[in-house]
């Protein structure tokens, strides 16, 4: 603890029950403990009363979990910490599992990470809405941040403070739990897992989760995460990584190397164009998106060849999509190229654009699929032709 700069933090509300035992056994780990009391109002006070060694932090209104966490988290770095391992004082979380934790940032090669403590969820005292409601959580940050993990709710954690307090985190109640491991990821946190012990004693433990409230707000949160990850983070990644490499590189490495099979990699690049030539417009990306992760494709492979419709081709792919809706109507298209790059040639014809531009995304999907697997097929076969040879 002393080496890694690190401190245990324990937030609690009303929690007399447990409260004395968690702490008396973290002080046999260390005695670098930080406890907010988050505006309690049962014996919590008395109990703190015995551990004058603890630095404690009383707050006269119960604000929330998440409150309680930043405050604990201002006074860790205002101490000189690094590191900040948060547990709860209900007892559900074993403090004998503190070593885990510091052994395993000992041999992590970098200290910009953050560990969730991962829960078994499948044994006998764990209650079904726990389970549930972890899965549920567990799909949207992978969807999020596109890290799996096994268990994204637990609370016994081990924080990088210098990387958290970067972070501009808002929700003051059990929500701030998933905002930090977001935010942390899309800021170049490593986030994991590691297994701890569980325990859900009912005669014991008691739990301020409301289910109907807090699950409520967890879930507008991670809404609101989804519509930042599918306009902003994800395009941003992808532009980094695209920026980073060049084009040649990117392709290569994140196209034509991509692990996936040439049939997966040709449905992506069909997907990207069905969708990029697509009259959607402003939707483009968030659609790609949605479809690449609900039909199990590769998403940068989609996302890239969506972007067929970038601003230097935005007007050809007007004029053939207009030009193929009149011949297919059999409609007599009159305007000028000025009127139809100023949209008013398409706001006179727009059943016939819609028409155009669905037969054009559907005929240059089929196209662009076919030929993409036909290639990756020869490079895949040239590739162990020349690994026997």
């Amino acid at each position: 603890m002393e080496q890694l700069k690190c401190c245990v933090l324990i937030p609690t509300y009303n929690n007399h029950k447990t409260l004395r035992n968690v702490l008396e056994r973290v002080l046999t780990y260390t005695e670098n403990i930080i406890v907010v009391n988050d505006g309690a109002t049962d014996s919590t006070a008395e109990i703190l009363n015995d551990f004058p060694q603890l630095i404690q932090i009383h707050l006269l209104k119960n604000i929330g979990k998440g409150n309680a966490l930043k405050v604990g988290f201002q006074k860790a770095l205002e101490l000189d910490y690094e590191f900040v391992i948060t547990i709860d004082s209900d007892g559900q979380h074993f403090p004998e599992d503190i070593p885990v934790f510091l052994d395993a940032l000992e041999k992590e090669e970098t200290k910009n990470v953050l560990y969730i403590g991962a829960r078994n969820m499948e044994q006998a005292d764990v209650p079904g809405s726990s389970s549930f409601g972890n899965k549920f959580s567990n799909f949207w940050y992978w969807f999020e941040t596109g890290i799996r993990l096994r268990d994204t709710q637990s609370g016994y954690r081990l924080y990088p403070l210098k990387e958290i307090e970067k972070l501009k985190l808002y929700t003051p109640k059990f929500e701030l739990e998933i905002e930090v491991i977001v935010k942390a990821a899309w800021n170049g946190t490593l986030v994991k897992n590691i297994p701890i012990q569980i325990s859900y004693d009912d005669a014991e433990r008691v739990s301020h989760f409301r289910k109907g409230p807090d699950f409520a707000r967890i879930s507008v949160l991670n809404t609101w995460f989804v519509l930042v990850a599918i306009f902003w983070i994800k395009p941003r990644d992808l532009y980094r990584k695209f920026r980073k490499k060049g084009i040649r590189r990117f392709l290569k490495e994140d196209v034509l190397q991509s692990s996936d099979s040439p049939k997966k990699k040709a449905l992506s690049i069909a997907l990207g164009v069905l969708i990029g030539l697509s009259p959607i417009w402003g939707f483009h990306t968030v659609t790609v998106l949605a479809m690449a992760v609900l039909l199990k494709l590769n998403k940068v492979i989609a996302f890239a060849f969506s972007n067929v419709s970038f601003p230097p081709f935005i007007p050809f792919i007007l004029y053939a999509s207009l030009q193929l809706g009149a011949f297919i109507t059999g409609e007599e298209l009159i305007f000028s190229m000025d009127e139809m790059l100023q949209n008013q040639g398409i706001i006179t014809h727009l059943k016939t654009y819609i028409l155009g531009s669905i037969t054009l995304a559907i005929v240059a999907s089929f196209i662009s699929g076919i030929v993409a697997y036909l290639i990756f097929k020869s490079l895949g076969s040239n590739k162990i032709a020349t690994t026997n040879g």
